[in-house]
C-alpha cells in the first residue's frame, strides 16, 4: 500500500503557492509516494501540481479532488494533460461532484442528476485524455473535440465515487477511486468490492482505491478525537460523507480517524491494505508541531518499509 499525503485543506503557510511547492520538495525529500491536493476556495490544484511537477523529480501529483459541475470536459482535458506534460507523467486527475451545497448554493448550478452527469462526463473526459477525437451526443453534454497536447499521455483518471451508482460508472469508466470519511468496513464491504466488480465486468485491471482519513500518532487519543471532531464536524454533516459514516457505524469523522500509538497505527495502516486500500492518503490533524512531526517520521518509516 503507497503511502501519500493530502496538502490543501487548511490554512497558513501551505495555502500560499510558495508554502505548497515548499511541501511538495519536503514530502517527496521523506520517500513518501504522492502529494494530493485539495481543490477547495483557495488555490487551483491542477494549475498548482503543474508547478509543483516542474520543483519535483519523483513525486506522483494529484487532485482531490476537482469539482466537475463548474468546468467543462474539454476544459479540465487540457489543463490536465497540460499539468500531465508539466509533471513528467507524474499527474493524476481526480474529479468528483462536490455537494449540492456547493454547486447550487454557492455556484448557482443545477445538480441534478448528479450520476448521469458523473457517467456522461466521463465519456467525454476519457476518450479527451486519451488524444482521441470525441464525437459525443449525450442528454448532458454535447461535445465534438480533440485535444492536443504533446508530450502528454494520459493521466490517471480518478472519481470520487461513494454511491453504488457512482462506484458503477467508476470501475467500469476510471482507473479508480478517491474516498474520504471511509472505514475499513465500509471498504471492505462496499466500497472495494463494488468498485472491483464493475471493473472486472467491463474488462478493465484492477482499479486503485485510494482512501484519506485523518491520523494523528499521540499517546492522548481523547485530546485527538475532541479536536478531529471540531475542526471536521462539516464531514460528519455532509449527505454523502453521513451516509458513509453511518454505514460504518460511526458516529462523526474522529471514530474513522487514524489515532494512537505506532502500535495502533500500524494495525489500523495494515487493515487497510489487506481490505483492498491501493493508497493510503493522510490528513494529519493536528494543532501540536511534535505529533505533526512524529506522525510524519511513522509514516515515512513505513513507507520505507514497504519499499525496501
Amino acid at each position: 500500500m503507497r503511502i501519500g499525503i493530502m496538502a490543501g485543506a487548511t490554512q497558513g503557510s501551505e495555502a500560499t503557492l510558495d508554502g505548497l511547492l515548499d511541501k511538495a520538495a519536503r514530502v517527496e525529500a521523506q520517500g513518501f509516494a504522492a502529494l494530493w491536493l485539495a481543490n477547495i476556495f483557495g488555490l487551483d490544484a491542477i494549475t498548482t501540481l503543474a508547478i509543483a511537477g516542474q520543483t519535483t523529480r519523483r513525486l506522483e501529483l494529484g487532485t482531490a479532488v476537482v469539482p466537475t459541475y463548474p468546468r467543462h470536459p474539454t476544459a479540465i482535458a487540457q489543463q490536465a494533460l497540460t499539468a500531465q506534460a508539466a509533471c513528467s507523467g507524474r499527474f493524476a486527475l481526480g474529479i468528483g461532484l462536490s455537494h449540492r451545497i456547493v454547486i447550487e448554493d454557492m455556484f448557482g448550478l443545477s445538480f441534478e442528476k448528479p450520476a448521469r452527469h458523473m457517467r456522461e462526463y466521463l465519456e467525454v473526459l476519457g476518450p479527451l485524455l486519451r488524444g482521441e477525437q470525441v464525437s459525443y451526443r449525450g442528454e448532458l453534454f454535447k461535445v465534438n473535440a480533440q485535444i492536443t497536447v504533446p508530450g502528454a499521455k494520459a493521466p490517471q483518471l480518478l472519481v470520487a465515487a461513494l454511491g453504488p451508482a457512482m462506484l458503477g460508472i467508476t470501475g467500469r469508466l476510471a482507473d479508480g477511486t478517491i474516498t474520504w470519511m471511509c472505514g475499513p468496513k465500509t471498504l471492505e464491504q462496499h466500497i472495494v468490492p463494488r468498485l472491483t466488480a464493475a471493473a472486472r465486468d467491463a474488462g478493465k485491471p484492477a482499479p486503485r482505491v485510494i482512501t484519506g482519513l485523518p491520523i494523528v500518532l499521540t499517546r492522548d487519543a481523547d485530546a485527538a478525537r475532541k479536536l478531529i471532531s471540531e475542526q471536521l464536524v462539516i464531514y460528519g454533516q455532509l449527505p454523502s460523507y453521513r451516509s458513509m459514516l453511518d454505514r460504518e457505524g460511526a458516529a462523526g469523522p474522529a471514530d474513522v480517524s487514524l489515532i494512537g500509538d505506532e502500535g495502533v497505527l500500524a494495525r489500523e495502516l495494515d487493515r487497510l491494505r489487506d481490505v483492498g486500500v491501493t493508497d493510503f492518503v493522510a490528513s494529519v490533524v493536528t494543532t501540536d508541531r511534535d505529533a505533526q512531526k512524529r506522525t510524519l517520521e511513522f509514516l515515512a518509516s513505513r513507507t520505507a518499509m514497504a519499499t525496501a
